[in-house]
Formats: C-alpha cells, sequence, structure tokens
C-alpha cells in the first residue's frame, strides 16, 4: 500500500511537463532506466495497428488526389459522417486546432474544462478572450465555444443531445462550437458527428494516431458545415497529408474488425489497470479505454515512484492531485506497474 503522506519534492519537478511522451523530459527528471521506459504518459493506443506497408509510390511521389479521396471516403465510413458535411484530413488534429483561429471570427472563446491545454493556448496566442467554463451550458453568448468529448484527462462525456442544444443557440449569432472527439474511437456513442446537418455551426476534429497507436504518422480530421471546411482546407493548403498517411489510414480506417476486437481489447486492458490502480488504494477519478486519472493526494509520490521506475506518467501543475495513466499494453507491463505500486519506497 502506498504511504499516506507527500514527500516534499526536491531535485525533480514535473511543473514543466506540458504534454505527455516525452521521454528526453523524463530522463532529465529521474535519468535512464536500465530497463527501458514504460511510457504511460500519453492516451495513445499501446497496440498499434499492424500493418503498415507503404508502396514506393507513396514514398517517392506527392501525395496524390486519388489516395486523398480513398482516405476522405474511409473517414466518412468509420466516423459515421452524414452527407452534406465536409470533412478534411490533416497532419495530426493538432495541426488542425493549430489553424481555428485563423478561420474563426469574433472575439470570445470559451472552454469547457479543465482540459487539454492547447485549445486554451492556440486562442489566446491570437488575441482572443478566453474564458473557462464548467459545462457547455455556462458558455453564454460566447463567439466560439470548445468542448473536448470524451474530455482530456477526466473522460466526462457531453450526451450529442446536449451539444447539438448549444450548437442551435450558437447558430443565432454566427458561433462556432468546436467539439475535439480525440478520444471517441473508444466511445463512438459520445460522437456528435452522425446527427450533424449543414444548417449546425459545428467543428468536429478526430484524431487518427490515438485509438490507432500510430501517432508518429500525424494524421487527423476535422468535419463540420463545407463553408468552414473550406476555409479551413485553404488554411493548410495543398498536400496536407503525406503520402504514407493516406495509404495507412485508408486501410486501417476500412479494417473493421480489427477496430471492433480492439476496442474489446482495451476495455479488458482498462479494466485490469483499474483493478491495480485500486489495489493500490488510489481513487479512479474517470477516463477512457485509453487512459485513467488518478484524483490522490499521494500523486506527487506516485509520479516520483513510478517514475525512479522508469514509469512515466502524466502530472498536472494546476492540480497537484491528479496523475494521469495510460492503459499498459501487455501483462508483463501491467505486472511491472503493480509490482512497482505495491514495493516499499526506497526514496528516503
Amino acid at each position: 500500500m502506498l504511504p499516506s503522506y507527500v514527500p516534499d519534492m526536491e531535485t525533480t519537478s514535473p511543473s514543466s511537463l506540458a504534454h505527455g511522451g516525452d521521454l528526453a523530459a523524463a530522463e532529465a527528471l529521474f535519468g535512464k532506466p536500465d530497463s527501458g521506459w514504460l511510457d504511460l504518459s500519453t492516451g495513445v493506443n499501446a497496440t498499434a495497428y499492424p500493418d503498415t506497408r507503404v508502396s514506393a509510390q507513396n514514398w517517392q511521389h506527392l501525395p496524390q488526389e486519388d489516395a486523398t479521396a480513398a482516405l476522405l471516403a474511409a473517414a466518412r465510413r468509420y466516423y459515421r459522417v452524414p452527407d452534406g458535411i465536409g470533412i478534411i484530413g490533416a497532419a495530426g488534429s493538432q495541426a488542425l486546432l493549430q489553424s481555428l483561429p485563423e478561420i474563426a471570427s469574433g472575439g470570445r472563446v470559451a472552454i469547457v474544462g479543465p482540459t487539454y491545454a492547447e485549445h486554451e493556448r492556440v486562442w489566446r496566442d491570437r488575441g482572443y478572450e478566453i474564458r473557462n467554463v464548467s459545462e457547455v451550458a455556462a458558455a453564454g453568448s460566447a463567439d466560439i465555444a470548445v468542448v473536448v468529448n470524451p474530455n482530456n484527462p477526466d473522460g466526462r462525456i457531453v450526451p450529442p443531445r446536449e451539444l447539438l442544444a448549444h450548437a442551435s443557440a450558437l447558430s443565432a449569432w454566427r458561433g462556432i462550437l468546436v467539439v475535439d472527439e480525440a478520444f471517441a474511437d473508444v466511445a463512438p456513442e459520445a460522437s456528435i458527428l452522425p446527427h450533424l446537418t449543414p444548417s449546425h455551426p459545428v467543428l468536429v476534429l478526430r484524431s487518427f494516431g490515438k485509438f490507432f497507436g500510430l501517432a508518429g504518422l500525424r494524421l487527423g480530421f476535422a468535419a463540420g458545415t463545407a463553408e468552414l471546411m473550406e476555409r479551413l482546407a485553404g488554411r493548410l493548403g495543398p498536400w496536407a497529408v503525406s503520402g504514407p498517411a493516406l495509404e495507412i489510414g485508408a486501410r486501417a480506417l476500412s479494417d473493421g474488425n480489427w477496430v471492433t476486437s480492439m476496442r474489446a481489447h482495451l476495455t479488458q486492458r482498462r479494466i485490469a489497470l483499474d483493478e491495480v490502480l485500486k489495489g493500490a488504494g488510489l481513487h479512479i477519478a474517470g477516463g477512457t479505454d485509453l487512459f485513467q486519472l488518478i484524483d490522490d493526494m499521494r500523486a506527487p509520490d506516485v509520479f516520483q515512484r513510478l517514475g525512479r521506475a522508469g514509469i512515466f506518467t502524466r502530472p498536472f501543475s494546476h492540480n497537484p492531485r491528479w496523475l494521469r495513466l495510460g492503459v499498459p499494453g501487455s501483462d508483463a507491463d501491467l505486472r511491472r506497474l503493480a509490482a512497482t505500486l505495491a514495493a516499499p519506497d526506497d526514496s528516503s
């Protein structure tokens, strides 16, 4: 069982960690582990889509229009995008997110949080007035309302009907509802996309790399009204998606058997993680089948203890009680986590 106190942080601090996945930062904090890193600091699936073959043409030539069309057709089917709603691809959902302030009008942004910090940063850096709210109904008459659904890091889901109601209100003053569905692959019922019509002023972001475990491929999508997609595509310019990403993305999005089995696999892995965390006496505040969030006064100690053992997790400077852990991909990784949590504290 973990100790009931929170030790002082001395020479290492997580305050500079803006994102998960930065193993150089992990080594700066803890040194290089002899057994290698177990990186649980992201919500990226540890079991990647296996078929990553790429034809020579897609390495050697500029991305082709027919390959782009094939990818977008596969994405439209997979994300259940209705007719009349546009969809475009880009080199990751982050690239799309950063372009949003350039296509929006107005100056007031309401962000439902706490959530992924990049949403606030990109709008604030472009001079928008930011207001953080606890629920979408509190966004009021903001020009842009931003919701991450399921939310990162607590997994909270806003039902699509509630989002649609707010989108209808926004249309009265030509506002835009931005819905970031980066983790909706494991909760498809949460997606607003199948319910959209061209009258809804909604722009949806989807991440490919998280669920398919191929974050390095850099592939993401935006969907919404034709007008919004035209403006966003204009900001991205030509060849927004690489040839390898076009080929691998279209193949993976069309592989329904893999998607179905992976959803079931991730649920099983997440349940196993829950048992380990609860066995260590830690309170799980929420999450998804790709990550879980601890809300516990011992979170700083857990971060330090795991880091010294070569297990990197995601702390939050704005709430030291929080610690997010990705779902381990194998039984061996889960046993390593469980053994570290159960071991006597050797920091003294």
